[in-house]
């Protein structure tokens, strides 16, 4: 069983990062912090399980920057993770942890970003690098990269990178770095090929264990709403019988990140949108305007969101649902963070409850559904904001100024102050109503739960790729919403489907999950992508490299695409 630690100073930490920690307002080790920097300021391996929002980066970070050597100017830890915006992240956290150890740099290295701004930082001497494995090893094929001092090596999110293709590139990096060195790998689960590097690259390490976020988060109440008419109608109401700090809304794509974000500003909420064709630098002012509280509400998609660290976040809202568990404990683990409570709501349409069903059973934990809040409640709610604003105002000792006022006030014969309270409260409440007339009542459903269950038990869905096809599918890309590309590399590069994946999804910044079909020929390789996300895409990948080869991505002629069209209608036929 975890010991837990009630203080930091147990450890033996060095009174440069205990008083970082205490700025930074860290109290109390977390559990995976409490198991895991014992053994890592002991120069043992450790092998982590723990989810996201857990605190493994401090875990991690503070054993590791205790036992730094500040005088040598060369990298001794080497951090790799999946995104950037994990890799800005995480470079952030040692920045802020290390703010008194004089002397130490951190350089965060990743695709997107100009080579010749790491060149200049790889220069001053760094000894914290972290960064995403396409861009660490295209600076070791170059050599502007050394890593014979390194001394210790972390794998965060060991199985995100995994699923992005990454692993290959992992092992190619481990193989360079000296043997006597200590590791630290965490995943938030464990599949056989991580189990296969564990044995590999590392000594006897010491297994942790932090069981899954989903599971034993009971701070976060969690919860789903069965879509019935339009979803930001919808959201505007649960947002406004909300008490909230911050709010992170998910959606799928770019554009909803837009849609949803003007929605909102037409209420008037305080929102913004964050998604992959927003630059490093309105990203980072964003992000600083959501934590220091001049913004209330981010609507972001799962890759933009990837590394993000807000202790504000109390409410998350999944705007659209996820496709599979995994993304869900992500984004409700934006919440809930540094020992405080949070609230976490699915917004389910009546197609998608096989996805809701399918995320209770993996996480182990009942979601339960509410009802969207009624008039009623909406006009407590108004009023009760109302009357905060009024009584403050009575309180007001320049209340007299306003006063004097009201003679002034050119009104007609036969007002009263109770009339006149009534007009101007009416005045002040145009743009949300105090009086909201009767919800409609809503038809029963057409649909009994279990009936979900049986269908996803018919036999005709056994079959997982004509599943795939279904254009009922959130998943389906429909032939018409991608165009085709061509990059220079094939069969005889050696190169495989997972190398273009990875290489796309971190350099272009967009989610595996919407890359099209990929196709290997000898001397190249045809790619389908988003056409929503095409001119983004394209500047993006112009200078991209897959094993150190560039692609010199170009658009297919519209022949080509008619063809590749032609193809997939046939093969689809086919499986019909």
């Amino acid at each position: 069983m975890t010991q837990i630690h009630l203080s930091f100073s147990v450890f033996g930490l060095n009174s440069f990062l205990l008083k970082s920690l205490k700025i930074l307002g860290y109290e109390k080790p977390s559990p995976i912090q409490s198991a895991c920097i014992p053994y890592l300021l002991s120069g043992k391996d450790v092998l982590g399980m723990a989810q996201t929002g857990s605190g493994k980066t401090a875990a991690f970070a503070l054993p590791l920057l205790n036992n730094i050597n500040i005088s040598l100017k060369f990298p001794q830890i080497l951090v790799l993770v999946p995104t950037r915006e994990l890799a800005v992240q995480v470079a952030k956290s040692f920045s802020d942890f290390s703010k008194y150890l004089i002397g130490t740099q951190v350089l965060a290295l990743y695709g997107g970003q100009r080579y010749e701004i790491q060149l200049h930082a790889l220069r001053r001497g760094p000894q914290i690098i972290v960064g995403t494995p396409g861009r660490l090893l295209d600076h070791l094929k170059r050599g502007t990269l050394s890593l014979i001092h390194l001394s210790s090596l972390v794998l965060d999110e060991a199985d995100e990178m995994l699923r992005m293709g990454f692993i290959e590139d992992v092992e190619t990096i481990m193989s360079k770095i000296p043997r006597k060195h200590q590791t630290a790998l965490f995943s938030a689960t464990m599949p056989n090929i991580i189990r296969r590097i564990s044995r590999r690259f590392m000594n006897t390490p010491k297994e942790i264990k932090i069981q899954s976020t989903g599971i034993t988060r009971p701070d976060i109440q969690q919860s789903y709403w069965i879509v019935r008419g339009r979803k930001t109608d919808a959201l505007i109401r649960f947002l406004e019988v909300e008490d909230f700090s911050a709010t992170i809304i998910f959606v799928r794509t770019k554009n909803a990140t837009l849609e949803v974000s003007e929605a909102l500003e037409k209420n008037g909420y305080n929102s913004a949108a964050l998604n992959g064709d927003m630059n490093q630098v309105l990203r980072e002012q964003t992000l600083e305007r959501l934590k220091n509280g001049k913004l209330d509400i981010l609507i972001a998609t799962d890759v933009a969101a990837r590394g993000l660290d807000v202790d504000r976040i109390s409410f998350v809202i999944n705007y659209d649902i996820p496709t599979d568990a995994e993304s869900y404990v992500h984004r409700i683990g934006r919440t809930g963070r540094a020992g405080r409570t949070g609230r976490a709501l699915l917004f389910v349409e009546y197609r998608e409850y096989r996805l809701l069903k399918n995320i209770e059973r993996i996480i182990k934990h009942p979601i339960h559904e509410i009802q969207l809040p009624k008039s009623e409640i909406l006009i407590e709610k108004r009023l009760q904001n109302i009357s905060n604003k009024i009584q403050e105002q009575l309180n007001n000792k320049n209340l007299k100024l306003y006063k004097s006022l009201l003679s002034k006030l050119k009104l007609k014969d036969g007002w009263n102050f109770e009339n006149l309270s009534a007009a101007l409260l009416k005045l002040v409440q145009n743009e949300r109503p105090l009086i909201i007339p009767p919800d409609k009542k809503s038809s029963p459903l057409s649909f009994k739960r279990n009936s979900f269950i049986s269908f996803n038990n018919q036999k005709k869905y056994t079959n997982n790729r004509r599943f795939l096809n279904n254009k009922s599918n959130k998943n389906y890309k429909k032939m018409e919403d991608m165009i085709l590309y061509r990059i220079d590399i094939g069969r005889n590069d050696r190169v495989e489907v997972r190398h273009i994946v990875g290489a796309i999804a971190n350099e272009g910044d967009i989610s595996s999950r919407l890359i099209g079909n990929i196709r290997l020929f000898s001397n190249y390789s045809t790619i389908e992508l988003p056409k929503s996300y095409s001119k983004h895409l394209f500047t993006r990948l112009l200078h991209t490299r897959i094993l150190n080869k560039p692609i010199n991505i170009k658009l297919m002629s519209s022949v080509v695409q008619i063809k590749e069209n032609k193809r997939r209608k046939f093969i689809k036929s086919k499986r019909i």
